[in-house]
């Protein structure tokens, strides 16, 4: 047993006052922080974690107790270390938003109740993004405590790095980057005086006895809203067929209405700067979390994402002028050794079937659309 789970035990023993029976590690996702399932006789299982950056459970800590006051379902939590490492939360179950999709739908459907969860989790952004901002104080918000024009670099050069540089593909960096600087100042335009979620997606929204609850919400920030509609509708495996995009969004936009004052003209005029820059972010996490971290879940992820930037490009209407991003974007869903030589597998299980091991899963990835030809015998 490890140090970690020995004080997850204690803690929670304490809490309880009773022995702990078992506890069984949760996998890890994206993040660095450690979940653990505790278990007791005649008791409610709780959800343990490890999160060495005080920083960030500040932050944690203090968004969740904001939500909790303004009635917004999020896990509660029941007891803190005192070296603030360590900490206990309500066991909300396995079923997220993007579990219960992936069971119900049927190719370009969406089941009934799989668009009532929806409307039920867009209904409530509003009130997050509102009431979240309602007496907090942002100088709490980690690692930024705003949206602003650091956070969106960051985005940008993450995209960059971690995924363009690797796709072979050639750039005038200074181009883009000036690019990169346009389309942070047209976003920046836009009233961001609300709650940002910042991870707003459907792996981060569960259901837990018929209602939603909402975590991982550690990142979030003030910013505009835009942003986390944003990344709900084009959230990438989820992959959301674009005639409920729309009706989803138009949804979020009369429930905005009801709960504050905004220009559904200027809301609309920035909407498809916001779903690029969330798609450029999560392609760069993509390939930093997939490439440099070898977690090959993330890859799988990458077919969808171009396909996203596939329809954006045909759709999006922007008033500012992009040229060599926009270049770069359609050499990414054009080129033959990025998404097009892979189809879009539903699960883990369909795309692993045809690899017997983690080196065969990295090595097609690599060979149909994530290195180029020259570079394709570094993962092996």
């Amino acid at each position: 047993m490890s140090y970690n789970e020995l004080i997850l035990i204690n803690l929670a023993e304490k809490f309880n006052q009773v022995p702990c029976i078992k506890i069984e590690k949760i996998p890890q996702s994206g993040s660095v922080r450690l979940y653990f399932r505790l278990f007791f006789e005649n008791r409610d299982s709780i959800v343990g974690v490890y999160n060495a950056d005080l920083k960030e459970n500040h932050a944690y800590f203090t968004f969740s107790h904001h939500f909790l006051s303004k009635q917004i379902r999020v896990p509660e939590i029941l007891a803190i270390d005192s070296s603030c490492q360590y900490y206990l939360l309500s066991d909300l179950g396995d079923e997220t938003l993007y579990s219960f999709l992936s069971t119900h739908r049927e190719e370009e459907e969406l089941s009934e109740e799989t668009i009532h969860y929806y409307r039920e989790v867009i209904r409530q952004l509003p009130l997050l993004q509102i009431s979240g901002k309602e007496g907090f104080d942002f100088s709490v918000c980690y690692p930024r405590f705003a949206f602003d024009r650091q956070s969106m670099q960051w985005d940008l050069n993450y995209f960059k790095y971690y995924f363009l540089k690797l796709t072979g593909i050639s750039f005038d960096e200074q181009l883009l980057e000036d690019d990169f600087n346009t389309l942070i100042d047209f976003l920046l335009e836009a009233e961001s005086n609300y709650f940002l979620y910042r991870d707003f997606q459907s792996r981060n929204i569960m259901i837990y006895r018929k209602k939603v609850y909402f975590i991982d919400f550690q990142g979030g920030r003030k910013g505009p809203l835009q942003y986390d509609i944003a990344s709900l509708l084009y959230d990438g495996k989820a992959a959301i067929p674009q005639k409920y995009r729309e009706q989803f969004l138009e949804y979020y936009l009369d429930e905005l209405e009801k709960v504050t004052d905004f220009n559904r003209k200027d809301f609309l005029l920035r909407y498809d700067g916001f779903v690029l820059i969330r798609i450029l972010q999560a392609l760069g996490t993509y390939g930093f979390r997939g490439y440099y971290e070898k977690k090959s879940h993330f890859l799988l992820s990458i077919p969808y994402a171009v396909r996203n930037i596939a329809h954006l490009l045909k759709t999006m209407k922007l008033p500012i002028q992009i040229p060599v991003l926009l270049s770069v974007l359609k050499e990414i869903t054009e080129s033959p050794d990025i998404p097009g030589a892979l189809p879009v597998f539903r699960t883990k299980r369909e795309f692993h079937r045809i690899c017997r091991s983690t080196e065969e899963v990295l090595f097609l990835i690599a060979v149909h659309f994530l290195i180029p030809v020259g570079n394709r015998n570094m993962l092996l």
